[in-house]
């Protein structure tokens, strides 16, 4: 509405203002984040525009996000996380949300996923296993699978 009113000057000059009342710090936390949004969003091959679609988003806001403009929430990041088919606490970590050394491990995860059911959950931790200790390649496993 403000924007309206006073046009896009005035918005500029406002987020300067907010931008310089954040630490430098954040500022590049924020930054970095983005940049790693938009490289994930890239390779994922997806437009900004689906991404934003995909996360429940505007695409200004995404926008915005990606050039480190804005802080976005938890909530924000995790529909991000979901839209790019990547762990929402990659996301949370690269934002400062989540430290990480309290990122779960793999197996933690697996183990919490509430999608699976008990059986799903011990297959995908047996060959989780079997594919870190190199006790089965990815192709032996694909091949098991059906995949090849």
């Amino acid at each position: 509405m403000a924007d309206e009113v006073y046009g896009d000057d005035h918005a500029d000059a406002e987020q300067n203002s907010l931008r310089d009342q954040v630490p430098a710090e954040v500022q590049q936390r924020l930054k970095d984040l983005g940049n790693f949004i938009r490289d994930q969003r890239n390779t994922a091959q997806l437009s900004l525009r689906r991404l934003s679609s995909l996360a429940g988003i505007s695409n200004p806001y995404l926008s915005q996000i990606e050039r480190g403009l804005r802080k976005p929430s938890a909530e924000i990041l995790q529909g991000i996380a979901k839209g790019l088919r990547i762990s929402s606490e990659t996301l949370y970590v690269r934002a400062g949300i989540l430290h990480p050394q309290e990122r779960q491990n793999v197996m933690d995860s697996i183990r919490n996923e509430e999608a699976l059911d008990e059986d799903q959950r011990d297959l995908l931790l047996e060959m989780y296993a079997k594919l870190k200790t190199g006790k089965v390649s990815a192709e032996e496993m694909r091949k098991a699978l059906g995949q090849e």
